[in-house]
């Protein structure tokens, strides 16, 4: 995905008190649920281990619990960015670019070993046991307010804020304001490491995020060039087969015509008439061949005109349902454009479909998701220099993502999702 840098916010838009306070109440939050959640995690982990032969049972939980992992991971990410106002690229699921049940394991196995994923972990299990300090230094803080007031009871002894007994009465108003004093700077001193340790371990450093967007423009810069390349051998293929033999034809029929034009002039007319035909033929391809590579009403009335003239030229029915309601960059409609066209091609052609459905929606977060469906025999794979190959190395290129669905036996459907402003 393409990186979308966003403006820090002012360093006095939250002042420092109030973002403790955030910090020790995200903490208690965190400390309440953390002991259940990770109880929850290792009781997953043990019982699908423990059921691991049993008919298969226990991979049920393991999957379940690379899924729960993720959300735990998704939620601290989240969390820890909207604390601190910081930056921070939501946690994604790693996908795979192999299509039906292999490449969901592919993508359950990489996800397993996202370490973005495992260092968020991490901090929320280390916020838990803060969280769990916090909410004890909570309780102290009450204990403490309560003993302070010890001498105004008939009890000669009190009991401490942090256990201990035998305190005489006479000294509890000192305890108690020592003991409120002691556990709000514990939760204050908490509540910095928290800010240190989330920093440190979730959001990354300069240089990583550098790293990560060098990486990431590289990945869509080879997407570019793939897509090229496949798109200049499409229109080769086209020119070849399809429009330059039928140019060769009708040099070869006004040949002809010309040497019957005195001899045989009535000959000569019907040659120049079947030319005149293949010429009409030669530009209707071309035109046809032009529309693939660049469409014109796409930037003249938006991507919905474009996908309804498409669906219109469609050998096969196609339900549209299009909900925009605004425009994307020119890049963005272009990717999911072709990407559309070159899937409902590929229904008509290859997979025997009777139908299809195109869903289009601009989502919240800038983003342009697409959906096509046909209800074909499936099957359909990313082969080099293919369709769908083009496809995918388009939406790269886009700074997008692609997802191919296509079991044996049908349906197939693919799914792209495309920064709007890429």
């Amino acid at each position: 995905m393409t990186t979308q840098t966003a403006t820090p916010p002012q360093a006095t838009a939250v002042k420092p008190p109030l973002r403790i306070f955030l910090t020790i109440l995200h903490l208690a939050g965190v400390g309440a649920i953390g002991g259940i959640i990770n109880v929850a995690l290792v009781g997953m982990l043990g019982t699908g281990l423990g059921l691991l032969f049993a008919a298969g049972i226990g991979i049920v939980f393991l999957v379940g619990l690379v899924y729960a992992l993720f959300g735990v991971g998704w939620f601290e990410v989240a969390r820890v960015g909207g604390l601190y106002r910081t930056p921070i690229a939501p946690l994604r699921p790693r996908r795979s670019d192999r299509p039906g049940f292999v490449g969901w394991l592919r993508s359950l196995g990489r996800q397993t070993i996202d370490g973005r994923m495992w260092r968020a972990i991490a901090n929320f299990a280390i916020a838990a046991v803060f969280g769990w300090i916090v909410l004890r230094l909570a309780w102290g803080v009450v204990w403490s307010a309560i003993i302070a007031f010890a001498p105004l009871t008939p009890a000669d002894t009190v009991i401490g804020p942090f256990g201990g007994g035998g305190i005489p009465v006479g000294w509890a108003p000192v305890v108690g304001i020592l003991g409120i004093a002691a556990s709000i700077a514990g939760m204050i001193g908490l509540a910095l490491l928290h800010r240190t340790i989330s920093l440190a371990v979730v959001v990354r450093s300069r240089e990583t995020a550098l790293t990560e967007q060098v990486r990431t423009t590289t990945a869509q810069r080879e997407g570019a060039v793939r897509a090229a390349d496949v798109e200049r051998t499409r229109i080769e293929r086209d020119l070849h087969d399809g429009v330059q033999p039928r140019l060769v034809s009708v040099g070869m029929t006004l040949g002809l015509a010309q040497q019957k034009i005195d001899s045989d002039p009535d000959v000569a007319k019907e040659l120049i008439a079947e030319a005149h035909t293949s010429t009409k033929a030669a530009i209707t391809e071309l035109r046809q061949l032009a529309r693939g590579i660049h469409a014109s009403v796409l930037d003249d009335r938006g991507l919905d005109a474009a996908l309804s003239a498409l669906a219109g030229r469609s050998h096969i029915p196609v339900h549209l349902d299009v909900r925009m309601d605004g425009r994307c960059s020119r890049d963005a409609e272009a990717a999911v454009y072709f990407s559309i066209a070159e899937s409902l091609t590929n229904a008509a052609k290859h997979s025997r479909a009777s139908e299809a459905r195109v869903i289009v929606r601009l989502r919240e977060g800038n983003a342009l998701w697409a959906r096509v469906e046909d209800n074909g025999i499936g099957g359909a794979q990313v082969q080099p220099g293919g369709g769908l190959d083009g496809i995918a190395n388009r939406i790269l290129a886009a700074g997008g993502t692609f997802r191919l669905d296509s079991p044996q036996g049908g349906p197939t459907s693919l799914e792209v999702n495309v920064p709007c402003a890429s």
